[in-house]
């Protein structure tokens, strides 16, 4: 894990491949409580009975948003900022949702720093985020991330 003291180090780490997160379950459990905050109710990512009759993989679905929910926790296993300053989420220039994720899948997060540039009076950083999913050849999300650091 890299250790820096604040987000703007990482504009030294443009093109560095780091190592990948921890790998993490996403399980029926999480899928129902993600549900029950977001309101997102569809049957396909609660109803395990439907599912194995209807869907391809015979699984529920983890939503979208749960999987990108999931990389602030999981970037942390990749780096560690010791003296937070401040730093915001500006958004994503691109975030898709190549292959479903389903319940029981585990997944870990790859990072790679792009870009950093002067910008809004801090320094915007571009990382490119992508959600491995164990077994399967195709991410469960890939996302151009933005942070602005001052």
């Amino acid at each position: 894990m890299l250790e820096i003291s604040n987000f703007k180090e990482l504009a030294g780490y443009i093109g560095h491949t780091f190592s990948p997160s921890g790998w993490e379950e996403i399980t029926q459990e999480r899928i129902d409580r993600f549900a029950a905050v977001t309101g997102d109710n569809n049957w396909y990512h609660l109803d395990a009975e439907r599912a194995a009759r209807e869907l391809p993989g015979g699984r529920t679905l983890a939503h979208g948003l749960l999987t990108l929910s999931l990389v602030p926790g999981l970037s942390s296993q990749i780096f560690r900022v010791t003296a937070h300053g401040r730093a915001l989420n500006y958004g994503y220039e691109k975030l898709r949702f190549p292959e479903p994720v389903e319940s029981g899948d585990r997944l870990r997060l790859h990072m790679e720093v792009t870009h950093a540039e002067l910008d809004r009076g801090g320094l915007m950083i571009r990382r490119n985020f992508k959600m491995e999913i164990e077994g399967k050849t195709r991410p469960g999300l890939v996302a151009v991330a933005l942070t602005l650091a001052y």
